[in-house]
């Protein structure tokens, strides 16, 4: 049996091996770090017999998919640990995620802490028991009288075809509804540490009972969760959800409703500087700014195929059985702009047109999806859509990454930054637009445009369009999770549907490409993300309030009044504070704001037409002359400088 392994080296193996004894044959030390395998691609259990030629990549905890195999393990240890001190408790789901894994529970009373530590105890019990994790299948009749007592078990069941063949793991004296994989035993699991209990609603609908989830995560050595434990806690102070309402960049009420969240004056401050830049950066890169509605007939959504594919998503006014004229809020503004370029005849010379819109957008999220800022139903995306032939696709998918790698500079975050090349799932047909001669033509397109460049990237099926491939740019929050900041997208399908057209220069009629790109996403995602990746200091540029001029005396107060007429003139966002307060108590609560530049004037600054100058993470820089003080920030500013 030739295995070609994860070096491109091609090896001879006894026929029937498991991928775990190709990997001890390997070697003997990456045999006890080796976690999970991937048979040609599809990620397996180490303990997968292999009978015939393949590709073999033996997965550790330093992949992804190695880590996901550990934690989705421990996600049964936890649950199995819960039953034996909580026989009444029902299994729902207990996933793997971006930084560890979780297991939700149907309980009479919700967890406690102590609670939790009694479960960590039983896990540790789990765990040096060496229990094996053994796969088995059963059909769906089957499947059914196995998990008669678990309710949430058996909806999952009964959605699965009638002749599924459905898997299961069992470890010890639990067993569990489970595609896998896992590690091949309990004792893999090291070094982990349960971290909290929130309540999360069955599926994720607030129409579903809810339930009680417990977080936590694993690692190989103690060092390395001791060292994640710490970020951990770092991460708390830099929260934006913490954070954000402390500095008063937005708040939320309960009686506005979930996932709308309102922004005060420096979040709102903020959100307009940046949208003030995309525009005119836009506009020096030859986009036409427009503005469409916030609503529109069901008619536009239908032709699109957002009716078909995304209307659960969307916020719908009015019943298709009863009402005449039924309207949604939009969740997307490309079919109003595609609706502008009907309106009057292209012909090639006029193409590339490259609309831009600073758009309000409305998607009805469930609530156990919104997160602060980062996952809302109201959010505002600095969107675009260029109409262009097959012949500037390439060019303009290029300018598209270069605004966007601009855009990254100037925030700071272009090392932050991981790209996803999303495609299609030939198996979801109902998810997507069928049409697997256009995704495969699409597809290779954008693969070409992305190598050509040299960009470092990850495919993943199932995470397009549902009309077409999209290079998403991913970013971590905090605590690890990934969230989509930028996307662009290559569209072989609306064009179409819309019935849009160009003259070519023989005179026929062509269907133009359409590229679907973000400059710099969501406004409200990007703010979050930006409050934690600067701890709220954001730089200067950016600050919503950039200086803050602190008097001594009462006599200094209309020295600095005339300072703060002239900084405002030169475009300088600054507020002065004249209470009559002690200056050590002012400095403290400028600098608790996170304010770039604090400047104090007295009666001796006063006297020489100085400014007392304290910068932002370097301290006192002295008595600078306020002409000079004026120069340096603009300098600053314009220059967009980071730190």
């Amino acid at each position: 049996m030739k295995i070609t392994l994860s070096d491109g080296a091609v090896k001879e193996f006894e026929n029937g091996l498991s991928a775990q004894g190709i990997a001890k044959q390997i070697s003997q030390n990456l045999g006890k770090k080796a976690l999970a395998a991937k048979i040609n691609g599809e990620t397996r259990d180490l303990g997968t017999v292999i009978g015939e030629d393949c590709r073999l990549d033996i997965l550790t905890f330093d992949d992804d998919e190695g880590k996901k195999a550990l934690w989705h393990t421990a996600s049964h240890v936890m649950a199995q640990a819960v039953l034996r001190l909580f026989p009444g408790a029902k299994l729902a789901i207990g996933p793997a995620i971006d930084t560890g894994y979780y297991y939700d529970f149907d309980v009479e009373k919700p967890f406690t802490a102590e609670d939790l530590e009694k479960i960590e105890k039983e896990m540790k019990r789990i765990v040096g028991e060496n229990i094996p994790l053994e796969r088995f299948t059963l059909s769906r009749e089957e499947a059914l009288n196995l998990m008669k007592d678990e309710p949430y078990k058996l909806e999952l069941i009964k959605e699965l075809p009638e002749d599924a063949v459905i898997s299961f793991y069992k470890q010890g004296d639990f067993t569990d509804l489970c595609a896998g994989p896992h590690v091949v035993s309990t004792s893999k699991i090291k070094s982990f540490k349960l971290l909290s209990i929130a309540g999360a609603y069955w599926r994720g609908s607030e129409k579903n009972k809810m339930l009680t989830r417990i977080y936590g995560t694993a690692f190989e050595k103690q060092e390395e969760l001791l060292a994640y434990l710490k970020m951990l806690k770092e991460a708390k102070e830099r929260d934006h959800n913490k954070l954000g309402r402390e500095l008063k960049y937005f708040t939320t009420s309960d009686t506005v409703g979930q996932g709308l969240p309102l922004l005060m004056n420096r979040g709102a401050k903020v959100i307009q500087i940046l949208s003030r830049f995309i525009e005119d950066e836009e506009e020096k890169r030859g986009y036409q700014l427009v503005r469409t509605p916030l609503i529109a007939k069901s008619d536009l959504y239908k032709i699109s195929g957002h009716w078909d594919h995304y209307k659960d998503g969307m916020f719908v006014l009015g019943d298709e059985a009863k009402d005449s004229e039924v309207l949604a809020l939009r969740p997307m503004d490309c079919p109003f702009q595609f609706m502008i370029y009907n309106s009057e005849l292209h012909s090639y010379r006029e193409l590339p047109i490259r609309y831009n819109e600073t758009a309000t957008l409305f998607r009805n999220e469930t609530s156990g999806e919104m997160h602060g800022l980062i996952r809302v139903r109201q959010f505002t995306l600095a969107d675009a859509h260029i109409i262009c032939t097959p012949e500037q696709v390439s060019d303009e998918f290029k300018a598209v990454l270069d605004l966007i790698g601009y855009v990254m500079k100037c925030i700071g975050i272009e090392g932050d930054i991981r790209y996803r090349f999303s495609k299609w799932d030939p198996c979801n047909t109902e998810k997507y637009i069928d049409d697997p001669e256009a995704w495969d033509t699409t597809q290779r397109m954008m693969k070409v445009i992305l190598d050509e460049i040299g960009l470092q990237y990850k495919e993943a099926d199932g995470e397009a369009a549902f009309y077409g491939p999209k290079l998403d740019l991913q970013f971590k929050n905090v605590y690890g999770k990934e969230d989509t900041l930028f996307t662009v997208q290559i569209d072989f399908a609306l064009a179409d549907r819309f019935d849009m057209s160009y003259i070519d220069k023989n005179g026929e009629k062509k269907r133009p490409y359409i590229i679907h790109r973000s400059s710099i996403g969501c406004y409200e995602r990007t703010l979050a993300m930006l409050i934690e990746k600067y701890a709220g200091a954001l730089p200067l540029w950016m600050a919503p309030e950039q200086v803050r001029l602190l008097s001594i005396t009462d006599r200094s107060i209309g020295y600095l009044k005339e300072w703060e007429q002239r900084l405002k003139a030169a475009g300088v966002r600054v507020t002065l504070d004249d209470r009559s307060e002690k200056i050590g108590y002012k400095i403290r609560e400028a600098r608790s704001e996170r304010i770039p530049y604090i400047a104090v004037a007295g009666d001796n600054e006063t006297g020489n037409a100085t400014l007392a100058i304290r910068k932002r993470g370097e301290g006192d820089l002295g008595e600078i002359n306020g002409g000079d003080f004026l120069h340096m920030l603009l300098g600053e500013i314009a220059d967009r400088t980071i730190f």
